[in-house]
């Protein structure tokens, strides 16, 4: 498994845009072959800055969503409304304790 880390940085004035947009693409980037799991993390500070935290089954299933029509249509709505440029980190978990 493949966890994906992405921080987002937007315009201040665009946040409503893309909170909008992600409730409208979130179930199919969920549902998209191979991602297990999806979660949006806002920052309690800095409330323009978003986390996207994704499981992937492996880093091919994350290169087929990055590489798809879904993504794509997401990025070309998403990419505009940035004020600063996105950040992402591929990681294994080496643990996890509920």
């Amino acid at each position: 498994m493949l966890v994906r880390i992405v921080k987002l940085s937007f315009d201040p004035f665009k946040i409503d845009e893309f909170l909008a947009n992600f409730e409208i693409v979130k179930d199919k980037i969920r549902t998209f072959e191979g991602c297990q799991f999806l979660e949006l993390y806002r920052d309690k500070n800095n409330t323009n800055i978003f986390f996207t935290y994704s499981y992937w089954d492996s880093e091919d299933a994350l290169n087929n969503y990055r590489n798809s029509n879904l993504f794509k249509a997401v990025w070309s709505k998403t990419k505009p409304l940035f004020n600063g440029k996105p950040e992402a980190w591929s990681v294994h978990k080496l643990a996890s304790l509920k």
